[in-house]
């Protein structure tokens, strides 16, 4: 299956596929400010379409625990190896970069740590914390990987309290095999539904990229999955290859489709559905959580 993957024909990219060249005042600031910190962000090690939308207005999703994943999941741009060690002064870091970049609200994610007995869990606990004590008003979302399923990881990082716990499921189940082939998909909708049983107050959230061969069908049974594990808000964006080393995009999502997946999701309950093109799981982050609030 990979192998015909692979060989698949390269699509032409639609015109609304087409990013504009966006460049601001803040831009070298933020991008300064992150290489003096030393930093890492999965805005440049995901290689994502907004960032120097994001960077322009000042905004960054941060990730930790190193720029080197233990997994080598077929769809993403950040490296797989031998994983660096644990930096033990990142949380300040970090937190000193939200009060630094004037953050309201903050985005921390990190490479797949499956090296570390609880994952990464603590990691994220201390980020949180630090970020919340020079910044009390700041709000957090962390995007964390699976943990392998350890329960206890989970609550280290719910105790921490987070406002929003972010898990994607990324694909349909019949594409783990070729997108994801060391995560599992009941798995990470486990942990999903568990945030609730463990800390109701915490919202959750999840995200899927399109165009890598599911049907329609199997988008709508996971968004049926999703609401069972009581997520709250839903993510859908179009997957763009990395490289060419990179599964190939089997399908452009029109905008229009995006649109009437959104309207689907919302009739189906989610409180909060951001899905576009360029749509990314922690672009506008604030965005579904201020709108909820207002």
């Amino acid at each position: 299956m990979e192998n015909k993957q692979r060989e698949s024909p390269v699509l032409r990219k639609p015109d609304w596929l087409k990013i504009p060249i966006r460049r601001g005042n803040n831009l070298a600031y933020v991008e300064d400010l992150l290489k003096d910190s030393t930093l890492n962000t999965v805005c440049q090690e995901a290689n994502c379409p907004n960032r120097m939308e994001c960077y322009s207005n000042k905004t960054a999703t941060f990730m930790i625990l190193g720029s080197v994943c233990t997994r080598g999941c077929r769809f993403c741009n950040v490296h797989g190896g031998k994983p660096q060690c644990v930096d033990n002064e990142e949380p300040v870091k970090l937190a000193e970069a939200v009060h630094a970049l004037g953050l309201k609200f903050a985005v921390v994610t990190s490479v797949t740590r499956d090296d570390l007995e609880d994952g990464g869990a603590s990691h994220f606990a201390k980020v949180i914390r630090e970020v919340h004590a020079l910044e009390p008003r700041v709000g957090i979302e962390v995007l964390i990987p699976d943990f392998q399923g350890n329960k206890d990881a989970l609550i280290t990082v719910l105790d921490a309290q987070p406002e929003i716990l972010n898990h994607n499921v990324e694909t349909v189940p019949s594409l783990y095999s070729l997108v994801r082939p060391e995560a599992d998909y009941q798995q990470s909708l486990q942990l999903l539904s568990r945030v609730k049983q463990i800390d109701d107050s915490i919202y959750t959230k999840s995200g899927m990229m399109l165009g890598l061969g599911e049907t329609e069908e199997e988008i709508f049974v996971v968004l049926e999955d999703l609401r069972r594990a009581n997520v709250d808000f839903l993510t859908m964006g179009q997957y763009l290859a990395p490289s060419k080393e990179h599964l190939r995009v089997k399908k452009y999502i029109s905008p229009d489709t995006f649109d009437r997946y959104r309207d689907t999701a919302l009739n189906m309950g989610f409180k909060g559905a951001a899905c576009a093109p360029f749509v990314r799981s922690s672009y506008n982050a604030a965005s579904m959580l201020e709108a909820l609030k207002a």
